[in-house]
């Protein structure tokens, strides 16, 4: 089994970390991350919201929805027909978040609540889909995660994980790998003040077993048709599953 990657003590556990870290880059977060992607994780979220919206489903959950991006571009798409539900453990990311929804005028559409995506707030079978962008690989217990959001799932309904993979082929490989150890720390470290941040990002997406390591964690975890696709060379990759 592969060492958990934290944030920063090796010693305490990874979930406070993690919202401590989310808490401390809240205020940079969104530039960020549209400034390391350069945009493409918009097309990514849309695909895989394109994979939601088959099924038409009235209530959706996002997880780890961070300042909310994820269900803000799903209310937009109109791929939910109700309520839209975001959670997430970092209460500086939710603050953020609310004030874009506010802005937006998507509060009566978009629910955020903290709470931890390992023990979710909500009865089962609540949710007609749910999404988790750029999320799991910060669970502290990966298939106590997955486990729990299948719970809250309607029998039938698809859940649907965003997340960055590792690229294999060349020169995708070389350049992402380049990219995320040297110049993603280095630019994240300076603007939002965090020194372990954006170190622990690649080493957290080095460290996740994706690909077909993380469909074995889906099917173990219960879940039905599990699929995935790799997009922009695998940089990311798309997983599906039903309950």
């Amino acid at each position: 089994m592969k060492e958990v990657v934290k944030p920063y003590n090796p010693e305490s556990g990874k979930k406070e970390q993690v919202a401590e870290m989310f808490d401390n880059i809240a205020h940079s977060y969104d530039f960020l991350n549209h400034f390391f992607s350069l945009g493409i994780d918009f097309l990514w979220r849309r695909k895989a919201l394109k994979m939601v919206r088959k099924s038409q489903p009235e209530t959706l959950l996002d997880v780890a929805t961070g300042t909310g991006d994820f269900a803000i571009q799903a209310a937009n798409m109109n791929v939910a027909t109700g309520k839209i539900t975001g959670v997430d453990i970092s209460q500086g990311m939710l603050d953020v978040g609310q004030k874009k929804l506010e802005r937006k005028g998507l509060t009566e559409k978009i629910t955020l609540r903290k709470a931890d995506s390992e023990s979710l707030p909500f009865e089962d079978h609540t949710f007609d889909a749910y999404t988790v962008g750029f999320g799991v690989r910060n669970f502290e217990n990966l298939e106590q995660g997955m486990s729990e959001m299948l719970r809250v799932l309607k029998p039938g309904a698809t859940g649907v994980v965003l997340e960055f993979s590792k690229p294999s082929r060349f020169p995708m490989k070389q350049l992402f790998g380049f990219y995320f150890r040297f110049i993603m720390p280095a630019i994240g470290k300076v603007v939002s003040k965090d020194s372990r941040a954006y170190t622990y990002l690649p080493e957290s997406v080095q460290s996740f077993p994706d690909g077909e390591q993380f469909l074995d964690v889906m099917r173990k975890c219960g879940y039905r048709e599990v699929k995935c696709r790799t997009v922009s060379g695998g940089i990311a990759t798309i997983y599906t599953g039903v309950k």
